[in-house]
C-alpha cells in the first residue's frame, strides 16, 4: 500500500472521534477529515436514556471532547451525510455533491434505531438513538402522565426506569416471556422483571403491540391480547441496525454491518470499520460479531487507527463489556452470553439485586454478569481473556 497522506473518518461518533484522537496521538501528521451526518459535535449516547430524559444534564455535558477540536488539526464536517463510496477512486460522495478523496478510510457510522413502519405517523411516538430524539422525548414527557415503552431490552428498560423516576405511569411491553431472555436466560430475566415491577412499572410480557392509534397524537396502544392502553407517549426500543445503506454499491462485504477481518480491515486494503457498524472476527471467542457497546466503540476506534498506521500487529480480540444503570442498580456484564449457556450464581443474592453470575459454554468461562458488584467484573473478565475453564472459575469463587 502506498504512503498514507490523507485519512477520512466517516461518522462523528464515539468510535470515529477516538479514532481521530488516536491517529494524532500516534504521530499521524497528514490531512485528517471527520464527517458526521448529525449537526452536533460528537457526543455521548448512554446518558440520553437517563440523565437527558430526566432533565439532569445539559447538552454541553454530553460532549465527548473537552479540549478544542483545533488541537486535532482535523477538517470537521458536521451535518454532512456521505451518500456513497467508490473504492476504485478511493473517494466519497457527500450529500452536497462534493467528492472527498482519501488514502485510508475509517467507517464509524454506527447504528440507527430499528423502526416499525406500522407504529409511525402520530405525534408522541418516538425512537431513541440521537440527542435530538432524547430532547423530543423529554419535551413530550413534561406534559405526559402515562408512557408505553415497547421492548424491554436495555434501552427500553432504561427509558422505563427514567420515566418512573420522573413520577410517570409506565407500561413496558415485551413479547418474550421475560426481559432479556436471549442474553440472560429465564432466571436472570425474571430478576430484571422483578426489579421493574417493584418500582411500579406495569410490565406486560408475552404480548406484542398490535396497533398504535390516535387522531394526530398517540392516544392508545392495543396489544395482541386485545387489551387497550391509554397513553400520552410511546417510546419504541426494538433494537438497532447498522448504518450501511450508503455502502450498498461500494463492493464492500455487508452482512448486518461492515464485514472485517481480525484486524478490523475490510476486503479493500486501507479501509477499516469500528464501533456499532463493524462486524469482525474476534479470535478470542472464534466468533464473528458486531458489538453495540460503548467500551467496544472506544477500543475499536483506537485499534483501527493504530492498525491503519502499522502501529499494532495483534488482532483485535477484546472481551466485550457493557453496563446499564436502572433506578439505583448498576448492571454490568462482560463476555458473550447466551440463554443456552450454563449459568451459575457465585456470589450474592438476586432477590437483593446484588450478585455475580457466571456463564459457561463447552467448559469455558464465556461471560460474567454483576448487579451492584462492579469490582468483580474486572477479575472475571481477565479469566475470560485467559481462557479459564468454567469449573476453575467456579472454584475461584
Amino acid at each position: 500500500m502506498s504512503a498514507v497522506n490523507r485519512i477520512v473518518v466517516v461518522g462523528a461518533s464515539l468510535a470515529g472521534l477516538r479514532g481521530v484522537e488516536a491517529l494524532r496521538a500516534e504521530g499521524f501528521d497528514g490531512e485528517l477529515c471527520l464527517i458526521g451526518a448529525e449537526p452536533h459535535l460528537p457526543y455521548d449516547r448512554p446518558p440520553l436514556s437517563k440523565e437527558i430524559l430526566r432533565g439532569q444534564w445539559t447538552d454541553e455535558q454530553l460532549g465527548l471532547r473537552r479540549d478544542p477540536y483545533e488541537a486535532l488539526q482535523v477538517e470537521l464536517r458536521t451535518g454532512r451525510r456521505v451518500e456513497s463510496l467508490d473504492v476504485g477512486s478511493r473517494s466519497l460522495t457527500v450529500d452536497d455533491g462534493e467528492r472527498v478523496t482519501f488514502d485510508s478510510l475509517l467507517i464509524a457510522t454506527g447504528a440507527a434505531a430499528r423502526r416499525v413502519r406500522a407504529f409511525e405517523g402520530l405525534d408522541g411516538v418516538h425512537y431513541l438513538r440521537t440527542k435530538d430524539d432524547a430532547q423530543a422525548i423529554r419535551r413530550d414527557l413534561l406534559a405526559a402522565k402515562r408512557v408505553v415503552v415497547v421492548g424491554a431490552g436495555f434501552i427500553g428498560a432504561e427509558v422505563a426506569a427514567s420515566c418512573r423516576q420522573l413520577g410517570l405511569e409506565v407500561v413496558l411491553v415485551e413479547p418474550q416471556p421475560v426481559p432479556l431472555l436471549r442474553g440472560l436466560g429465564r432466571e436472570l430475566g425474571e430478576v430484571s422483571a422483578k426489579l421493574h415491577r417493584e418500582h411500579g412499572v406495569d410490565l406486560r410480557c408475552g404480548v406484542s403491540v398490535a396497533a398504535i392509534d390516535g387522531d394526530t397524537h398517540v392516544e392508545t396502544v392495543t396489544l395482541d391480547d386485545g387489551s387497550i392502553i391509554n397513553c400520552d407517549v410511546v417510546v419504541v426500543g426494538v433494537g438497532a441496525v447498522p448504518v450501511t445503506g450508503w455502502l450498498e454499491s461500494s463492493g464492500l462485504e455487508l452482512d448486518d454491518g461492515v464485514v472485517c477481518d481480525r484486524y478490523c480491515e475490510t476486503s479493500v486494503p486501507g479501509i477499516y470499520a469500528a464501533g456499532d457498524v463493524a462486524r469482525w472476527h474476534n479470535a478470542l471467542f472464534d466468533e464473528t460479531m458486531r458489538v453495540e457497546h460503548w467500551t467496544n466503540a472506544v477500543e475499536q476506534g483506537v485499534y483501527a487507527a493504530r492498525r491503519m498506521l502499522g502501529k499494532i500487529e495483534e488482532p483485535f480480540a477484546p472481551v466485550p463489556t457493557f453496563w446499564s444503570d436502572q433506578y439505583d442498580v448498576k448492571i454490568q456484564f462482560a463476555g458473550r452470553m447466551s440463554a443456552d449457556d450454563r449459568i451459575e450464581i457465585v456470589r450474592g443474592d438476586p432477590d437483593e439485586y446484588k450478585f455475580v453470575a457466571l456463564f459457561g459454554r463447552a467448559d469455558r468461562l464465556v461471560g460474567v454478569l454483576t448487579f451492584r458488584w462492579p469490582r468483580h467484573l474486572i477479575r472475571y473478565s481477565q479469566m475470560i481473556a485467559d481462557g479459564v475453564s468454567f469449573e476453575d472459575a467456579l472454584a475461584a469463587g
